[in-house]
Formats: C-alpha cells, sequence, structure tokens
C-alpha cells in the first residue's frame, strides 16, 4: 500500500471520532429532527444491508443488488446514514462538518478500494465500470447485468449479511439516535 493511500485509510477513522465529538458538543436536536433524521438514516441503513447481503469481499465481484445500479452502496448507504444523523442533529455547523469529513475522505477511499479492485478482478471490473456509476445511483432501466457465463446472478443473502457483520451498523445507528435523544435531554434540561 502506497503512503498516499496509507493516510487516507489511517485517517478517515481518525477524523472521523473527531467529528463525532464535534458533532455531541454541537448538535441542537428536537424530537421532530430527531424522527426525520431517524427516517433518513434507516433508508442508508437499509441500503447498506441489501449491499452487505451481496458482497461476497474477496471472493468475487459484487454486481447484484444495489451494486447492479452503483459501484459503492455501502458508501452511498453511509452518507445517507450521515445525513440522517445531520437532520437529526438540527445544526448548520455540524452539517458543514459532516459534509466536509465525506468530500474530503470518501472519494480517496472510493478510488483507493477501486484500485484493490482492479488489481483482482481486471477487465471484469473495467467492464462493469463503464456501465455503473462510482456513487451516485443510476435509477432507471434494470441496471447491469453481467456478461453471459461469468455464473449465475446473486441474490441477497442473510448469511453474507452476517458475514459482513453489517447489524453492526443497526446498532451503531440506534445507539447513535439514544445519543442524540439524550443530548436533547440534556440541552433541554440544564441549557448546555
Amino acid at each position: 500500500m502506497t503512503q498516499r493511500r496509507k493516510f487516507w485509510m489511517r485517517w478517515r477513522v481518525r477524523f472521523g471520532y473527531l467529528v463525532a465529538v464535534i458533532y455531541i458538543v454541537l448538535v441542537t436536536p428536537t424530537p421532530h429532527s430527531i424522527v426525520i433524521g431517524g427516517m433518513v438514516a434507516a433508508f442508508g441503513l437499509f441500503i447498506r444491508g441489501a449491499a452487505a447481503g451481496h458482497l461476497r469481499k474477496g471472493r468475487e465481484l459484487a454486481t447484484t443488488g444495489p451494486y447492479a445500479h452503483v459501484r459503492n452502496p455501502l458508501y452511498l448507504g453511509s452518507a445517507l446514514l450521515g445525513a440522517g444523523f445531520v437532520v437529526a442533529g438540527n445544526s448548520w455547523w455540524v452539517a458543514g462538518v459532516v459534509i466536509a469529513y465525506f468530500v474530503i475522505f470518501y472519494p480517496a477511499v472510493m478510488h483507493n478500494e477501486e484500485e484493490d479492485l482492479r488489481a483482482s478482478f481486471g477487465q471484469a471490473l473495467e467492464e462493469y465500470a463503464e456501465r455503473v456509476p462510482l456513487f451516485f445511483p443510476k435509477l432507471i432501466g434494470k441496471g447491469y447485468e453481467p456478461p453471459t457465463g461469468e455464473g449465475p446472478a446473486r441474490s441477497f443473502s442473510w448469511e453474507q449479511y452476517r458475514q459482513n457483520r453489517e447489524y453492526r451498523a443497526l446498532l451503531g445507528m440506534v445507539a447513535g439516535l439514544v445519543g442524540v435523544w439524550l443530548r436533547m435531554l440534556l440541552r433541554t434540561r440544564c441549557g448546555c
């Protein structure tokens, strides 16, 4: 792994912790913002879950389910989860920090991961990448269909979902929304 790639992978997580601290300090949630934000976050969680049930990491190129419409549905789902927490937090400052975090780190991370996939899957990835957008999904049409002879079409698998440990995103979302709710109660009780 090159130094540049190591930088983006290492600092994405470290800055994520900093963003979380800034978030907790700056949010001004209301019951309404938490409910609306929770619904947006749940949609992101749904996309991530659907993608995780189709993803067989390191074994084959994922091109079914959400992957037929976007090459990075896990990151799309994460962005929607983040947007949900921005809405729940009800703060323009938080929105700016979270958006900056995603814009700075996620394009580089997606391109880094694509380099790994290119090394593993070569021409198959090139053909797939020509027809499926990197981040913003292609919503019109059937989506990507692998060339004949590239194996059976995969359907969603709960076993894959479990193996990919996507349930952790659900636990994280619930814990995060509880934290936002507690922050709201703290702000209303003591004004801090």
